[in-house]
């Protein structure tokens, strides 16, 4: 993405201080996602890094990450899996509970939602430490797929979430806070 769209982008977020504790800088993606424009580079963008992958699956996590994870499963022809809080999905799941920056979280899948056959994208608005992705990924892996991208909006590069990720796992961000 080019920097000037970057930038746009970027300008776009709100930060919200101590939410939703006191200490925590939020990055407000909502604020982006209201502005046409900004929303068009975004969804563009994303598409771009993933068009020639061969994605068959891309897993939104609840509850952000389920907007573009569903836009890009449309674009890139593939099939959209949420993965949700305790108690949302119908069917069989598995789950794992996690420690991320301000308390414990538990996620779920259905058991049933990635095969071996599977190339999957794995999608959420913001890396900060990496406790919510790497949960999901722990749990995406069990079901054996092929392959699996991880992709973020944007990252908080200081807190150095991306470290906690599998050599072999390629993880993209669109932007990083970098120190902001």
């Amino acid at each position: 993405m080019e920097k000037e769209k970057i930038e746009f982008v970027k300008s776009k977020v709100r930060n919200i201080p101590d939410f939703p504790v006191k200490g925590i800088q939020f990055k407000d993606l909502t604020t982006a996602l209201k502005d046409p424009e900004a929303m068009r580079i975004m969804c563009d963008a994303l598409t771009e890094l993933y068009a020639d992958k061969g994605i068959t699956k891309v897993v939104g996590i609840e509850a952000r990450g389920f907007i573009f994870g569903a836009i890009l499963a449309e674009r890139l022809g593939a099939g959209f899996v949420p993965l949700r809080k305790p108690g949302k999905l119908p069917a069989v799941t598995i789950k794992k509970t996690y420690t991320k920056e301000y308390g414990k979280d538990t996620i779920e899948i259905h058991k049933d939602a990635i095969s071996e056959d599977d190339v999957v994208l794995m999608h959420d608005d913001l890396l900060a430490t990496g406790g919510t992705m790497v949960a999901a990924l722990d749990l995406v892996q069990t079901m054996n797929p092929k392959k699996v991208y991880v992709n973020f909006i944007c990252e908080l590069g200081f807190l150095n979430g991306r470290k906690l990720f599998p050599a072999d796992i390629e993880v993209t961000s669109l932007f990083d806070f970098e120190g902001e």
